[in-house]
This record gives C-alpha cells, structure tokens and sequence, in this order.
C-alpha cells in the first residue's frame, strides 16, 4: 500500500503560496496542495521575536514523491529556511488516497526528478 503523507510550508504571500501550490501539483509531485487564508506567524528570527502574515501550503502527496517535492518547495521559496513539516496520514477515504496514490504516485511522469 502506498503511504499518502501531507508537508507543508509557509510563505509571505498569496501569490507565492498560489505559485508554489500549482506548480506542485503541474510537475505532479503532489496531489493537491490546499492554500490556508492568511494568518499571523510569532516566531525568534536571529535573536530577535518577529511577528509577520503568512499563508500555509499543504501538499497531499506519498512518501516516494515526498523528497523529490521537497527539493522542488526549497529550490522556488523565498525564506532562507522555510518551513518544511511532514503529517504522516493515518487514515481516511479508501477512494481519496488511492486518488492521491494515482496523482502523485511514483509511476507519475514529473517535471522534476
């Protein structure tokens, strides 16, 4: 059984987030990628505590595209170190992972190897 996994990332625009989404799912390393309307992020930056808008990416993907999606999200952000966090998928609909499976399966031709 393929294993179906969601990574996500952060950016600092709409039109990043928009960008990195769709060319995920064009060079078929992910299934589908879900965009989160923007919310504000609190973290430590060198020393100091930053406070900015950000917009979350989740990509629905297996664990065999999972590096290669990686090193594509890496390669096209902006940040010097993004934020890059794996979900294991537990479970869910048999007809919706065997879609991301097919979508984003290891037999898929990709832009990007």
């Amino acid at each position: 059984m393929v294993e179906i996994v969601i990574a996500q990332t952060t950016v600092d625009s709409a039109e990043l987030a928009g960008e990195l989404a769709r060319g995920a799912v064009e060079a078929r390393l992910a299934a589908c990628a879900h965009i989160d309307a923007p919310f504000t992020a609190v973290y430590r930056w060198k020393g100091a505590v930053e406070t900015a808008t950000e917009w979350r990416v989740s990509y629905k993907t297996t664990r065999e595209r999972l590096p290669a999606l990686g090193v594509w999200v890496a390669q096209a952000h902006s940040y010097d170190v993004p934020e890059w966090i794996v979900l294991p998928v537990e479970g869910g609909s048999d007809a919706y992972l065997a879609w991301v499976a097919e979508e984003a399966g290891p037999g898929q031709a990709s832009a990007v190897q």
